[in-house]
This record gives structure tokens, C-alpha cells and sequence, in this order.
């Protein structure tokens, strides 16, 4: 038995430093994929959710996804053989028969609240076999004499099953009783035939257990003494040889197996992690334990080979460097943007949807539409208010006809007024009050690479000019610190006026004001005065006015 991978979940994600178009396209792209195959698809978002955003989730009622922080292939993705936990009293031989029917060479041992207390492997049988010289192991092992019936396929006939051999020595009554008397000593178990001299003067030495071989019967004389004198009884149809060689078979694996230095694993943990820890040993399995220290089963390095990545569907980007981490271990099936062509690569051939629309909502929107899908009014609430804000209630010159449409057909589903619930939405989103520069900068943020060129991209859109010029002087010391700490060549700050329909664009790094002033044709006049500041009017879109004339700059 193994764990299923067929039914995995599938992770529906947008970029890194999420917008609005990001997260609703995610939740409602898993809802639209779970409703047409019924399989499990969740919504995850690789970065914090913004104030605008949160509105939105707010307004109509819905929770943010589950933050994905990397998507590295983990020990949960892989098949985890769960091999049955047992008891650490269970015989040897059990041990042993559950080894070859199960085809495995290591058992755990756990006790009933779930928990690893060690393990027994072919190997540890092995040695049990070879450590012959010790006639004391069985009670050295506390063995329990239900181990030993069983091991033996006997009857108890005295006493009780669930009592202990835990002082004696074991050994055969060849001799006659006259020379018995000198090698039976107190709490010994005494392996004999069906002599009733043998088996009374073992008693009356004081033995702990007799077993009788052959199945002989055991007269009512040898019973009544041996319960008077606290002495076990029990049959085997086995010879004594047999019975001497079958009876170390009954020791508790807990008297061989391993208990100190268990190497174990976590669901949670990463592969990459894992792998020279497993390559070092020459153990065949490790055991997994969930986050609660509960064991799940057991992994071999032959379950590396066969690792699946997590399953993946991107949302609103195509860029690795906008992906969330771990993406390159994971295993891609679709793709859903409105960008340009960016640089991830899958292994396997991908439903890859990219379309020159302003949101890739839009996009979604249409797939429920040629599915043939209801809409409910809460997801028709996400989908419009991710098209209102890639769109900036579409004054943005990448809105289409088909975004507009859609954003008002969607309005109508969600009940609201398209008009006075994106002011109200915009408001929200530039409400920067508590907020450090670091939230106000990566609220919005994308990092770019073109040829050896690598830059970013925050933007801030708002309906207030004052709150915009307070931005200028807070994000322009704050753009130095960030580009050096993701080793970017440029760095670019948008702060976009909905109203003006116009854009300040701040500039840090070498030359990066002057490619903005030459791409944009920005002559004196239009140019701020300041060092890192170029006004943009008309510019209010990152995707369509900003980064294709940077691109062109860079790669002029």
C-alpha cells in the first residue's frame, strides 16, 4: 500500500508581492478548475496581501489563499510507504514473517499513541541468530510467555500467558533426573520430553516454566504441583530440538532494536535537504513522522528517484524572477497571463493561455464563460475588482474592450456600482498610514531581467497628489538601500496619479534617469528638476507604457 499522488492537490499562484489581479485570479481560477474535474485545486499567494486587496477580500466576504512561501519538492510529495507500526514486545519470528509478506527489511516499533520508540531490521534478527551462546537471553529480554507459545504454536496448560521469563536460563532435561538436580537452578525454563520424573524434579527445582515437546499430555499430578509451586506449563508438538532452536525466536524485538540515534525525517522537510543525510547512511529506510512527531510510514532512497514536484498552475506572470521560490523543483501544468513572453521553463509541454488583455481576470473570466459556468456574486466580485485595478477603472491604455466589458457584466453580477466602489477601492489601497517604506515599496513590485540587464519595478496608485508628493521623499533614500539588497542594476518607483492619469517616476542607479529621460523623449521641461525624478504624463501602465520602453533603452 502505498500514499496516493494521483489526487494531489494543485496550487493555483500568482507572482511574488501580489496585486489584486494576482490573488482573485488564483481563488477564482481554482474554483473554476475544482468545479470542472472535481479534483483538489487551492489558491496560494507567494507574498503578504496589500491594503487594496484586503479590501476587496473584505467586501465580498472571502479569506486570502494560503501563503506559499517556496514550492520546493517536499517529503509529503513523495510516496511515503506506510509499513504497519508494532508493538516492541512482538516476537522475533512475527517480526520476521511480517518482513517477508510485506517485502520490507525494516519494521518500526511505536507505541499506541502513535510514536517511534525504534527499529528492527532484518540485519538486527541476524545477529539475534548468531548470539547462541547465551542461555540467559530470553529472560535477559523479559520475555513475555504468550511470545513464547506462539513462537512454539503450543498451549498454555499452567499459568499465565501474560506473565514474564525475566530471571532464569534456558535449557534441555537430557540427563537423568538424578543429574538434573545439579544444573536446574531457580527461574529457569526447562525444555523436556514426556518423562514425568523430568518434569516433577524440574518443578521441584524450582524451574519458572517447563514446556513439554511432542505434544505429550501433562498428568494432573504435574499440573496441581506446578500451579502450587508458581511453575508455567506449556505444550508444543515440536521435538525438543526443534523447540530449543524455534524458543530465541520469541524474544521482543525491543531487546534488538534500535532506540538511540533513530535518523527520522518530517513530512515538512525539503528533499534537497534530506539527500546527503541519506546518501551518508547505509540505513535502507527512514522513518517519517508528521509535525507531531507521529510516525506516517517510511521512505528508501529508491523514493528520491521517483520524487514528483509539487503541481503548479502560475497566474498573472510568466517571469521565473517574479515566481515563487522552488519553482524550477516543481512541476508546471498551465500558465494564465496577460504579459509579455518571460523566461520560465517547464520540462513537459504546458496549457499555456496568454492574451493582450489588461487583466488576467478577463482571461479567467472568459474560461467560465466558454465552460459554461455559473458565476456566484462573490467571484464575480474578485474578477471585477481585479480588472478595475490592473485597469485603474480602465483609464489604463492596456484596458480592451474585452476587460470593459467584462468589469461591467461582472458588476452587475456582483451587485455593485463599478463607479463609487473603485474610489473606494482606490482609497483603500493608498492608505499608507503606519505603514514602513519597505510595505509602501513592495506592495506592488516586480524585478525584471533583459540580456545582463536586471532591474525592478514598485508601483503606488492613488487618487490623492499630496499623499503621492509626501511618497517622493520617503522612497527615493529607500530605493538605494533596496536595490543593493536585490543586486539590481536599476531601480524604479511609479507614483501614479488615477486622477491626472499621469505618472512621477523615481530613478536609482547609474544612468537610470538619463534612459528614462532619452526613452520618454522627456526634454527640460518636462524632466523634474531632481536628480532621481522624471514626470511621465500620460503614463499610467506599467506593463504596456513603462517596462517595453525600458527594454527598448536597455537593449538599444
Amino acid at each position: 500500500m502505498k500514499n496516493s499522488l494521483k489526487n494531489r492537490k494543485t496550487i493555483v499562484i500568482g507572482h511574488k508581492n501580489p496585486d489584486t489581479d494576482s490573488i482573485c485570479s488564483a481563488v477564482c481560477y481554482a474554483n473554476l478548475k475544482r468545479i470542472i474535474t472535481g479534483e483538489d485545486y487551492q489558491p496560494g499567494r507567494a507574498g503578504r496581501v496589500n491594503e487594496e486587496t484586503q479590501f476587496v477580500l473584505n467586501y465580498f466576504g472571502m479569506e486570502a489563499p494560503e501563503l506559499v512561501e517556496n514550492v520546493k519538492t517536499q517529503v509529503l510529495d513523495i510516496e511515503i510507504r506506510p509499513i504497519q507500526g508494532v508493538d516492541k514486545n512482538l516476537s522475533l519470528k512475527k517480526a520476521w514473517n511480517l518482513m517477508q509478506e510485506d517485502n520490507v527489511v525494516t519494521i518500526p516499533a511505536i507505541t499506541k499513541k502513535g510514536m517511534l520508540e525504534g527499529l528492527i531490521t532484518v540485519g538486527d534478527i541476524a545477529k539475534s541468530y548468531m548470539n547462541v551462546y547465551d542461555s540467559s537471553i530470553l529472560s535477559k529480554a523479559c520475555t513475555q510467555y504468550s511470545n513464547i507459545v506462539e513462537t512454539l504454536e503450543g498451549d498454555i496448560v499452567v499459568g499465565n500467558k501474560n506473565a514474564y521469563f525475566d530471571k532464569g536460563k534456558v535449557l534441555i532435561a537430557a540427563a537423568n533426573p538424578d543429574m538434573m538436580e545439579y544444573y536446574i537452578s531457580k527461574g529457569d525454563l526447562v525444555i523436556l520430553g514426556n518423562r514425568y520424573e523430568s518434569q516433577l524434579c524440574a518443578i521441584e527445582m524450582e524451574a519458572a516454566c517447563i514446556i513439554v515437546c511432542e505434544g505429550a499430555a501433562v498428568s494432573m499430578t504435574i499440573k496441581k504441583l506446578a500451579q502450587e509451586r508458581g511453575c508455567t506449563v506449556m505444550t508444543t508438538p515440536y521435538d525438543t530440538y526443534t523447540a530449543a532452536r524455534l524458543v530465541n525466536q520469541s524474544i521482543p524485538i525491543s531487546f534488538f532494536m534500535k532506540t538511540e540515534g533513530l535518523i527520522t525525517f518530517e513530512e515538512e522537510d525539503y528533499i534537497d535537504e534530506i539527500k546527503d543525510v541519506m546518501a551518508s547512511k547505509r540505513h535502507r529506510d527512514f522513518p517519517i513522522l508528521d509535525k507531531n512527531g507521529k510516525y506516517k510510514g517510511m521512505i528508501s532512497r529508491r523514493n528520491l528517484l521517483g520524487a514528483k514536484g509539487k503541481r503548479l498552475i502560475l497566474v498573472d506572470h510568466n517571469e521565473r524572477s517574479q515566481a515563487v521560490e522552488g519553482m524550477e523543483s516543481a512541476e508546471i501544468l498551465e500558465i494564465i497571463d496577460h504579459h509579455r513572453l518571460g523566461t520560465v521553463e517547464t520540462i513537459a509541454p504546458v496549457f499555456f493561455r496568454n492574451q493582450p488583455v489588461g487583466c488576467t481576470a478577463t482571461i479567467v473570466y472568459q474560461m467560465y464563460q466558454e465552460n459554461q459556468v455559473a458565476i456566484e456574486p462573490q467571484i464575480a466580485g474578485l474578477l471585477c475588482s481585479a480588472i478595475i485595478s490592473d485597469t485603474l477603472l480602465f483609464r489604463s491604455p492596456t484596458c480592451t474592450d474585452a476587460d470593459k466589458k467584462a468589469a461591467l457584466a461582472l458588476a452587475e453580477i456582483a451587485g455593485i456600482d463599478a463607479e463609487k466602489y473603485a474610489s473606494s477601492m482606490f482609497a483603500a489601497g493608498s492608505n499608507l498610514k503606519g505603514k514602513t517604506d519597505g510595505e509602501i515599496f513592495y506592495q506592488d513590485f516586480k524585478k525584471f531581467n533583459v540580456g545582463k540587464v536586471t532591474f525592478g519595478v514598485g508601483q503606488i496608485s492613488s487618487l490623492n497628489s499630496e499623499e503621492l508628493k509626501e511618497l517622493e521623499e520617503r522612497m527615493l533614500p529607500y530605493m538605494k538601500k533596496a536595490r543593493e539588497e536585490h543586486g539590481v542594476d536599476m531601480m524604479f518607483f511609479m507614483l501614479t496619479n488615477i486622477l491626472t492619469e499621469s505618472t512621477v517616476l523615481l530613478c536609482e542607479g547609474q544612468g537610470a534617469k538619463q534612459m528614462i529621460a532619452t526613452a520618454f523623449r522627456a526634454d527640460d521641461d518636462k524632466t523634474n528638476s531632481q536628480e532621481h525624478v522624471v514626470s511621465l504624463p500620460g503614463v499610467v501602465s506599467r506593463k504596456k507604457q513603462l517596462i517595453p520602453s525600458i527594454m527598448l533603452a536597455v537593449q538599444g
